[in-house]
């Protein structure tokens, strides 16, 4: 009887804080960077949901009617724009949509197109000080659609601000490891560039910022160029590109695959890369391993050969002493008889 009457309480208190759960507002992000921003400083006032999936490629996303549903019940969406998700406002109209649309990356010093006049880079998430903006953004956004929870909403982001701020202070000192020469970034495509700006690494990809994009001839020879003129030991891939052609250049330079990044997406839940910050500290992780060890092993071949040589000389000097000694010694017998 006390078994039963548990259950039924148990089951009593989960109806109770589904039904709660239900009376939140609804926030849906475009991607799963700008979700997890989100989870971290509002999550636990509102209901939160992302359309593109993990894995997937926003520049080349198409969407499902499941979207379209998603959108038409949001009470706000969460956008990053510089033309990031092209497809959405057409989605957005035709769910018949009431939310209100929230760009979070206003504010942020877009890096201009240098092909395509008006159009920005959109990838301002991989400089940390510009997660910062889009964390202010969130926590401005959710401010206004539940007001009760302002304060608490505000606590969280600072908390998350300050682990922001120590992510930036770690890329920026792993990065500096790298040796000067050696600060080179080859990808797949060009969502790099705030990364480079921000930490100091020269940014090469063959394609530019949109995967819509296909490379060309001229992109894989100047590549291709880049990697023989600057001695470059490794060359990255990217979770959400089909890594072919970077894995056939790395074959064809004699160069490394340095590791996967992830640019447009975070990795699987439970993975190296499942929260932003866990995906910056990825990224810095493996392009500073791929880059500066690669000197660390140059150097460290050098060494051998350097003591290989030495335990040589060391031999040859022995094996003169040895002989100089047989000879003298033949040449005193020589002299007695």
């Amino acid at each position: 009887m006390k078994k039963i009457i548990y259950l039924a309480f148990m089951l009593l208190c989960v109806s109770t804080l589904s039904a709660q759960d239900e009376k939140k507002p609804l926030v849906v992000a475009s991607a799963s960077m700008i979700h997890d921003m989100l989870d971290a400083i509002g999550g636990a006032f509102v209901q939160t949901d992302v359309i593109v999936p993990i894995g997937s490629d926003p520049h080349l996303y198409e969407a499902t009617p499941s979207d379209t549903r998603l959108l038409h019940r949001a009470d706000m969406v969460l956008v990053n724009g510089l033309t990031f998700e092209g497809w959405l406002d057409e989605l957005i109209d035709n769910s018949g949509s009431q939310a209100e649309v929230v760009r979070i990356t206003r504010g942020v010093e877009a890096i201009e197109s240098q092909d395509y006049r008006g159009s920005a880079d959109p990838h301002a998430w991989m400089d940390v000080e510009n997660a910062i903006i889009y964390a202010r953004n969130i926590r401005d956004a959710l401010s206004r659609l539940v007001p009760e929870e302002a304060e608490s909403i505000a606590f969280n982001y600072e908390v998350y601000k300050g682990q922001l701020e120590t992510l930036h202070d770690y890329v920026k000192g792993r990065v500096q490891s790298i040796p000067p020469e050696r600060r080179v970034l080859i990808t797949s495509h060009d969502a790099f560039s705030y990364y480079g700006q921000a930490y100091g690494l020269e940014l090469y990809a063959l394609t530019g910022v949109s995967t819509e994009s296909k490379p060309q001839t001229s992109d894989i020879r100047r590549v291709n160029r880049i990697i023989e003129e600057r001695g470059i030991p490794a060359i990255f891939i990217e979770s959400t590109i089909n890594p072919k052609l970077i894995e056939q250049i790395a074959s064809d330079k004699s160069v490394s695959i340095g590791g996967k990044l992830y640019a447009d997406s975070l990795g699987d839940p439970g993975g190296e890369a499942d929260t932003y910050i866990k995906m910056i500290r990825h990224n810095t992780n493996v392009i500073v391993d791929a880059l500066a060890d690669a000197v660390q092993v140059s150097e460290d071949k050098a060494t051998d050969a350097t003591n290989s040589l030495g335990s040589t000389g060391r031999l040859l000097v022995i094996g003169a002493i040895v002989l100089m000694v047989i000879l003298g010694f033949i040449y005193l017998l020589s002299r007695k008889s």
